[in-house]
């Protein structure tokens, strides 16, 4: 079982920007394909962003592409979700989520079945 735990949420106004980072522990990291999944108010979860195991690819929405940025350090355990330009509709708490091995494009990274989710961290645009 992989253990993740996010971090770097918070208030921030629009256009401004914010870092989320995710720990991950418990499995051999190197192996994960990991993504970013958030939850808006009252709504259900939407996938954000998505990076292969070899820290290769990246996948992102249409909503955040060209304003977030992923990435995964496969020496420190990490993966960060460098948010940009931010918005209102971007409000929602962020989960990081893991699946046990690399994804093969696009599609599998959208409709994996992640098996290990960390708490969440919030995060707030607003002025």
């Amino acid at each position: 079982e992989v253990q993740l735990v996010e971090s770097g949420g918070g208030l921030v106004q629009p256009g401004g920007s914010l870092n989320l980072s995710c720990s991950a522990s418990g499995f051999t990291f190197t192996q994960l394909g990991m993504s970013w999944v958030r939850q808006p108010p009252g709504k259900g979860l939407e996938w954000v962003s998505g990076i292969n195991s070899g820290a290769d690819r990246a996948y992102y929405s249409d909503s955040v592409k060209d304003r977030f940025t992923i990435s995964k350090d496969n020496a420190k355990n990490m993966v960060y979700l460098q948010m940009n330009n931010l918005k209102p509709e971007d409000t929602a708490m962020y989960y990081c989520a893991a699946r046990g091995y690399g994804f093969t494009d696009y599609v599998d990274c959208v409709q994996a079945d992640y098996q290990d989710w960390g708490q969440g961290t919030q995060v707030t645009v607003s002025s």
